[in-house]
C-alpha cells in the first residue's frame, strides 16, 4: 500500500536543527548528505512503513507511534511516524541517544 508522507512543523524543525549543527561540527558536505538520507529515508515509508516496529515510548504515550532508525553508529537517528489509513505521518527526527519522548514532545 503506498501512503501519503506528512511531515509535522516539529520534525521538520528537527531535520533543519540537525542539519545546521552538522554543518557547523563536520561540514556543509556532510550536513548536506545527512539531510539527503534523512529525506530518502522518510520518502520510503510511503510503502510498507507498517513493517517498522511500534516506537519505545508508545505505550506510555498511549498513541500508536513507529519508529523507523537511519544511520549507522554513532549517528542513528529515529525517524518517530504514526500511519492513517492513507498517510504517514512524521512526528520527530530525533538522535538515537536522545531522550524518549513525552507528551510534550509531539
Amino acid at each position: 500500500m503506498t501512503r501519503v508522507v506528512v511531515i509535522r512543523s516539529k520534525a521538520e524543525w528537527d531535520i533543519r536543527r540537525n542539519a545546521i549543527w552538522l554543518r557547523k561540527a563536520f561540514s556543509a558536505h556532510t550536513a548536506d548528505r545527512w539531510n539527503d538520507d534523512i529525506i530518502a529515508a522518510i520518502a520510503k515509508l510511503t510503502r510498507r512503513a507498517d513493517q517498522h516496529p511500534e516506537a519505545d515510548e508508545a505505550a506510555d504515550l498511549g498513541v500508536t507511534l513507529r519508529c523507523k532508525l537511519q544511520g549507522r553508529r554513532p549517528h542513528v537517528f529515529r525517524i518517530l511516524f504514526s500511519l492513517t489509513d492513507d498517510a504517514v505521518v512524521v512526528h520527530r527526527v530525533r538522535h538515537a541517544a536522545q531522550d524518549r519522548l513525552d507528551e510534550d514532545d509531539l
